[in-house]
């Protein structure tokens, strides 16, 4: 049986958005946020459909970790239906958990197999270069409140099965304050093509994240022939004292296009460089997700994408 986790960057049928609800945490600032999660919907509808969920029930809005992930297997697509805990119980989880079932239910992937899988996986906190590579933070999926009867070996058996990859490499260090999911990879690091590898990059001694940070860029490059792009930091935000958790890390690739999570910050410019650089051929286009960071993510968080094949 060959299984293989498609790499983001390769052909997609169409992306999934929830959309922001007034009994949701985003009561609060529920217009901003529905405004930037309309940006994001008719930006990437300039390239490929979008599903939005509006009508069935969910905690929250982060379709990045509770949609199911799409393996392929001898060759043909089939969804994975992971269980969600709300990043280690941290947040109810209930109706986030059930809704891969729920849209399959209803036709929203036709014909595609789904599986539910038990182990507790968030999509957020993998990366596949869709040729036998996956990437993680140890701080996540060797964390107790995941998989507390797991070794680091079983997990890895269980990855290996499950996506088909031949290489493992694991981050030992990176993590933002503000952020929930227990140093998910998407906020830290992230696989683009021609073995590239971009990072979260702290260039200020002054700020707390400088040594992990530090650290981080060592672990990356002890990894062997990948070309390594430094993302730049951003200048610190808060909402109401408490620091949020800014990230250029958090882009999503689509077809022809690459959205990048923005700030109103100096550094918006130069992230956006530097991610061109990894997808040349591909439209490089910024959005502000000042909004997105006040819940605890970002642009990729709010995103799922399904590869060529799923959509009926």
């Amino acid at each position: 049986m060959k299984r293989r986790l498609p790499a983001e960057w390769e052909p997609q049928d169409a992306v999934l958005l929830i959309w922001p609800q007034k009994n949701m945490d985003w009561a609060y600032c529920l217009d901003d946020a529905r405004a930037t999660f309309s940006i994001i919907r008719k930006t990437i509808e300039r390239f490929q459909p979008v599903i939005i969920v509006e009508d069935l029930e969910t905690n929250d809005t982060w379709s990045r970790d509770i949609a199911p992930i799409t393996i392929e297997e001898n060759e043909k697509p089939v969804l994975l239906d992971f269980t969600f805990n709300g990043w280690g119980g941290k947040f109810p989880h209930d109706l986030d958990n059930a809704l891969s079932k729920r849209l399959h239910k209803r036709g929203t992937f036709g014909k595609t197999e789904i599986r539910e899988i038990d182990l507790i996986l968030e999509g957020g906190s993998i990366e596949s270069d869709g040729q036998g590579t996956l990437l993680t933070t140890a701080a996540c999926l060797l964390n107790k409140n995941r998989n507390s009867n797991l070794s680091k070996k079983q997990i890895e058996e269980k990855l290996t099965d499950l996506f088909g990859p031949s290489n493992i490499l694991w981050l030992e260090n990176g993590h933002l304050a503000g952020d929930d999911t227990d140093a998910h990879i998407d906020t830290l690091a992230r696989l683009a093509p021609n073995k590239t590898i971009l990072y979260v990059s702290c260039n200020d001694p002054a700020d707390e994240h400088y040594e992990i940070f530090q650290s981080l860029e060592k672990e990356i490059r002890q990894f062997q022939d990948y070309r390594l792009l430094p993302l730049p930091w951003p200048k610190p935000k808060f909402d109401d004292g408490r620091r949020l958790p800014a990230t250029y890390a958090n882009y999503l690739v689509i077809n022809g296009a690459v959205l990048v999570p923005t700030y109103n910050d100096p550094a918006d410019a130069l992230a956006l460089e530097t991610i061109g650089k990894a997808f040349p051929d591909r439209e490089i286009i910024g959005i502000d997700c000042s909004v997105l960071i006040r819940q605890g993510g970002s642009l990729h968080c709010s995103t799922m994408q399904f590869p060529k094949g799923v959509m009926p």
